[in-house]
Order: structure tokens, then sequence, then C-alpha cells
């Protein structure tokens, strides 16, 4: 049987028990520029790539600002991603006004992931083609969560979505045990060095298609970018991390061959 058989709508199972539409999500993730996110025990931060669709056109949003105490990094589609910004937002407003007080970002998750998860067994409605990186810091301390378009929702020390990710994830693996000990500045170096390795071909980092937020006890949801963001990239750049395999190393050459399929791809999408 062709797959095309199989995938029109989203209620329709293969006969390999694959819901062909949310896979065709889940890889319009894989596609979009890359996002990172890690806390340490005071604070969580935000990491990532922007993209432009030419040198006329500015650079995409990645990181969205949600609460005062909580913000998102995606990767995918950058309309499903506002339209989820949206409803968070005022998902939000409304626990504020009833209960006078922030939202757990647990809470807030779990009710995305069900939205997500919806999507999937509804035949009038797509998947979100987007994933989510959470990051906050609520009266439980900080917290780093991953949504994807199959529903899935994960709570992490430190991960990476997007294209060449694995690069940045390889990275955050590494080090991810001196985290909790970090502070606010190391922390954004963390996440500086592990986008590094996710920059396209010879690019490299630089304050216009990179974006940090950070947030943590007693700080407000802070977005970094432009020329906040350049002292620390002159610093990274003094590391001699900014060349695009500070993040990696030898272990990651195999992961960037597997990927360099789709990174040929990835410029057609919107990210």
């Amino acid at each position: 049987m062709f797959r095309n058989m199989y995938d029109t709508d989203v209620t329709v199972w293969s006969p390999e028990g694959r819901l062909l539409q949310v896979e065709y999500a889940m890889e319009s993730v894989k596609q979009g520029s890359a996002c990172i996110a890690l806390r340490s025990s005071t604070h969580s931060v935000l990491g990532a790539l922007k993209r432009s669709v030419s040198e006329l056109s500015s650079h995409q949003q990645k990181i969205l600002e949600i609460d005062d105490h909580l913000g998102i990094g995606i990767a995918g589609l950058t309309a499903d991603a506002r339209t989820l910004a949206k409803w968070m937002r005022n998902e939000c407003l409304n626990h504020k006004y009833v209960y006078g007080t922030s939202m757990p970002t647990g809470r807030l998750a779990t009710d995305l992931a069900d939205r997500h998860q919806r999507t999937t067994q509804t035949y009038v409605r797509r998947p979100y083609g987007v994933g989510l990186l959470l990051a906050s810091f609520d009266k439980n301390g900080p917290h780093v969560f991953e949504t994807c378009p199959s529903g899935n929702v994960y709570e992490c020390y430190a991960t990476a979505i997007g294209a060449r990710s694995q690069s940045g994830r390889t990275y955050l693996e590494k080090h991810y045990e001196s985290f909790p000990t970090c502070s606010k500045d190391d922390l954004i170096m963390h996440a500086l060095r592990a986008l590094v390795g996710c920059v396209a071909g010879d690019g490299e980092l630089t304050k216009e298609n990179g974006s940090v937020a950070v947030v943590g006890k007693d700080e407000k949801f802070t977005l970094i970018e432009g020329d906040e963001l350049q002292p620390y990239l002159d610093r990274l750049e003094l590391e001699g991390g900014n060349n695009n395999g500070g993040g990696g190393g030898e272990e990651e050459k195999d992961d960037d061959d597997e990927e360099e399929d789709e990174a040929k791809e990835e410029d057609a999408m919107e990210t």
C-alpha cells in the first residue's frame, strides 16, 4: 500500500499503526531553526537561532514572552506558535485573575499538551506543526518543559529541538551536571555555546541571528538580543567558541552528516 492512501486525514491509521499527519507535523519541528533550553537551581534560560527569508526581511522572532515568570522558544511553524502563545497568555491571565497568583508551569504545560493531543483525534483539524520549549521560574523553582505535536510533554534539565539540534543536545548532555551551580551569566554562556554548533554551514552566531531569554528568582522574564547580546558574544569569541564547532567536537560529526540532507530542505519551510 502507498503511504498517500493513509495520510489524507489525521484520524486515519496506516497498516503499521501510525498517524502519518502527526508524523508530518513532528517533521516540521525538525526542519525549524534550533532552540535550546536549560536551567540551574536559580534560573531558566532559553536560546534560539532566528532566521530571515532574505537579506531584505527581518528575522523571525523565536522567543515569546507569555507571563512575567514564563516564556517559550519555538521550532516549526511560527503562525501555529503565535496561536498557541495567545492561548497561553489568556490562560495565565485568567489564572492570575481568579487565584491572584502566577499559573504553575506544570499545569500550563499539561494543558498545552492536551491541546496538542486533541488535534490528533479530530478529523476537522490538523496537528500544530510546532514544538515548544517552556522556561520559567515559579513558586516551585525553575522549570524547563518540552512539548511536541503528538501531545507528549517532558520536563528536562536541558534540551534542544529543531534543525541541527543534535550538536547542541550533545553539548548539553556533556555539561548538564554542572548547570545547577551555575550563575545567570554562566548559564547564558552555556546556552550560546550549545547554539554555536547549530548554526548552518560556515555561518556564525551573531547579534542578528541569536537571541537569549532568562528568568529567575525575583527576576522577570527578560529577552536579551541585539546590542544587549553582544557582550556575551564577545566573551564567546575570546574563548574561541564562535566558530561553528564550539558546542560539538569530533563526536558530533556523524550526527551533523545525518542532518545535512534535512538542512537542504529547511530553507523552504516557514520557521
